[in-house]
């Protein structure tokens, strides 16, 4: 489960949410289902009116328009559209409850209707840019495919005034919407998979589930993160379907890992990044975690930057981000300088709902060569393979949680429980198999001490490459002549339903 909402925020919270999709997705029924969900719960919901359908119910032919009309028309939409949603997230802030704020489409949809020349102009034009405008300005992006893809008995255009698109066209508008979204930090598919109410309450569950909302039984689902080893060197970027490259950088803070873990995640595109504060929680009983994410400034960040745990490598990685059939994939692809463990490793992630192994194996993207799944593997948990020490002889590797949620650790190759009771051991690490492989709940990292470092090292080189992270910290030392201070991150545990 996750959490984002603002680092300002300390009580309550405001979550910017926008549905996208191609024509007869369900968006617009989506938003009565999440409204009425959500005012149940006591929260506030705004619903900001797609820019599109109020300028085009206005007499406006998107069809009769010159290329540079059309041109113009997309950048004042885009302006409209910021300037009305700016007006709602107003009143988020100052809203006394939480509050759920759903946009019918958001700033990066004007992308999927004109070329990628005139986009990149435009955003040069007026100062914008696609990491502000996608990743930074919404918390959440879910698409509802169109019933035109995988739900065509269903597909009609005769409930919606503005829409009169053929089945190829709804297919081809419904994949540019999705292309244009590739690259949000939290971006979530909602296919045909499922009858159409069976669809909306997976769109419920999803959105509970980035808030950090426990819906227990409520919601039937069955989506859980699924995560793979994939071989490499990969394949030319031909060969992919179109994707987005992001450079991402993690790093883990002290903690008590018999608690929570704690970690700075730095995200971004052509020197435009965004930041994102993580703290992973664990229930003392049962082992389950919830995470909870704050976004935060790059002045937060810096502040932060200080409190890394010194056990830990900088994590370095390219994320690449694409969608095939109708599936979100995040590949990641470990960079150097970082322990030896992770030098070619590539680790593909999805969220799926197969239960059975050979038939999601099969479904997994052909370009790619999947050696196994590894989900809940101790073995391929970042935190694991940042650590500085060796396996076998750290007292900070984290093997799992038992079934009475007591935390494990690795001691001379044997996972022990923090108690004093034994664990079972499973290629050497603690831990019980699914599907033949090692799947422990990876809930919690082992970092058992909780002492300050104070010494932060400067640009050094490892492996003959530099290690340009703690630049961040010198780059803070002159700012308005103060010293690095930890800004305090409120603490908010899921909401139980």
């Amino acid at each position: 489960m996750r959490l984002n909402k603002m680092a300002n925020q300390s009580q309550k919270i405001v979550f910017k949410l926008v549905l996208t999709g191609g024509p007869c997705g369900g968006k617009t029924t989506g938003q009565s289902r999440l409204s009425t969900f959500f005012e149940n719960l006591g929260w506030k919901v705004f619903r900001v009116p797609e820019t599109a359908t109020v300028l085009l119910s206005g007499g406006i032919k998107f069809a009769d328009l010159s290329p540079d009309e059309a041109m113009k028309f997309q950048e004042n939409l885009l302006k409209t559209m910021i300037q009305i949603e700016n007006t709602f997230f107003e009143l988020g802030r100052t809203c006394q409850r939480n509050c759920l704020i759903i946009c019918d489409r958001g700033a990066m949809d004007a992308s999927a209707f004109i070329s990628k020349e005139k986009w990149e102009a435009m955003l040069s034009a007026n100062n914008w840019n696609s990491v502000e405008l996608r990743d930074n300005r919404y918390n959440h992006i879910v698409h509802m495919v169109s019933a035109a893809n995988g739900a065509e008995d269903f597909y009609s255009t005769e409930d919606h005034a503005c829409r009169s698109e053929g089945v190829e066209l709804a297919r081809e508008l419904d994949y540019n919407a999705a292309a244009a979204w590739i690259g949000h930090p939290y971006f979530d598919v909602i296919d045909n998979s499922t009858d159409f109410d069976k669809k909306m309450n997976r769109l419920i569950a999803c959105v509970c589930q980035r808030i950090g909302i426990d819906t227990g039984d409520r919601l039937n689902v069955n989506s859980k993160k699924r995560k793979f080893l994939v071989k490499s060197p990969l394949r030319p970027d031909t060969e992919f379907p179109p994707f987005q490259d992001f450079d991402v950088v993690h790093n883990y803070l002290q903690s008590d890992f018999r608690k929570a873990q704690v970690r700075l995640r730095k995200r971004g595109q052509k020197g435009h990044w965004s930041y994102i504060h993580t703290v992973r929680k664990f229930h003392p009983t049962n082992g389950q975690s919830v995470e909870v994410r704050t976004q935060l400034t790059h002045r937060d960040y810096l502040n932060m930057l200080p409190q890394r745990d010194d056990a830990h490598f900088t994590i370095f990685k390219k994320r690449r981000c694409f969608i095939f059939n109708n599936q979100y994939y995040q590949l990641d692809i470990y960079r150097q300088p970082t322990h030896p463990r992770c030098r070619g490793l590539v680790l593909l992630e999805t969220y799926s709902a197969a239960y059975d192994q050979d038939a999601l194996l099969a479904s997994l993207p052909k370009f790619l060569t999947i050696e196994k799944e590894v989900t809940g593997d101790p073995a391929y948990s970042m935190y694991n393979l940042s650590l500085k020490e060796d396996w076998k002889t750290s007292n900070k590797y984290y093997a799992g949680s038992d079934y009475n949620g007591q935390v494990k650790c690795l001691t001379n190759g044997h996972a022990n429980r923090l108690n004093g009771h034994e664990a079972d051991k499973i290629n050497g690490h603690g831990g019980v198999k699914l599907n033949g492989h090692s799947c422990n709940k990876v809930n919690g990292h082992a970092g058992e001490k909780n002492q300050v470092y104070s010494r932060i090292s400067g640009l050094h080189k490892m492996n003959g490459h530099e290690q340009t992270n703690d630049t961040d910290l010198n780059n803070l030392k002159n700012i308005n002549g103060t010293k690095p201070r930890s800004p305090k991150i409120p603490k908010k545990d899921a909401l139980k339903v």
